[in-house]
């Protein structure tokens, strides 16, 4: 599946290993991908999003992945539906990082000696990534782009889906800015 990536794809997986080196993550997880899909230029993933108006508001995106990464992980909805339940999400966050310190519930690895080196992605990470492939062939596309992997991250559900969601990114709107009416994309590649 690899060799059909354009050079924007492959420098979206390169980035998301390099964003889950940075943070210590034991993965690459979809979050990753996102986080390395705000950093591109130039590329037709980049172009959507500007289209859509996330340019100058990739922060408000950085901020609420890092929210949901001290949660362990858990979108906005899942902390909803534990508050209707009963269970303070925040409250809980707040209590492991007092004892524990700030990111306790992320599953960042703080002793990086044990880990072999090797990256391995998570479970969500290799679903975007297969259904990138899936997304591109529905639209006839012979390679795959970081445009794939974004539509991938808005049609799953999940925490990256949410926060784009939230600035207004969808799959719809993204399919509608990529390939308007056709089967052949408009932004430039």
């Amino acid at each position: 599946m690899f060799e059909r990536f354009t050079n924007d794809a492959r420098a979206v997986v390169r980035g998301a290993v390099e964003h889950s080196e940075r943070a210590g993550s034991r993965s690459v997880d979809a979050e990753h991908l996102l986080l390395a899909l705000l950093d591109r230029e130039a590329s037709r993933a980049s172009f959507a999003l500007a289209s859509l108006g996330l340019a100058d508001r990739k922060e408000p995106v950085r901020s609420a992945l890092a929210d949901a990464r001290r949660r362990a992980g858990l979108s906005q909805a899942e902390a909803d539906a534990l508050a209707g339940l009963g269970i303070d999400v925040s409250d809980l966050v707040s209590r492991v990082e007092e004892v524990h310190g700030v990111g306790a519930m992320s599953g960042d690895r703080k002793d990086r000696g044990w880990w072999s080196g090797r990256t391995t992605f998570s479970r969500d990470a290799k679903e975007v990534l297969e259904r990138c492939l899936r997304i591109a062939v529905a639209h006839r596309d012979r390679r795959i782009g970081d445009e794939h992997i974004l539509l991938a991250l808005t049609a799953r559900p999940g925490v990256p889906s949410e926060v784009l969601a939230d600035q207004g990114v969808t799959y719809e709107a993204l399919s509608r800015v990529l390939y308007g009416g056709g089967g052949e994309a408009k932004a430039a590649g």
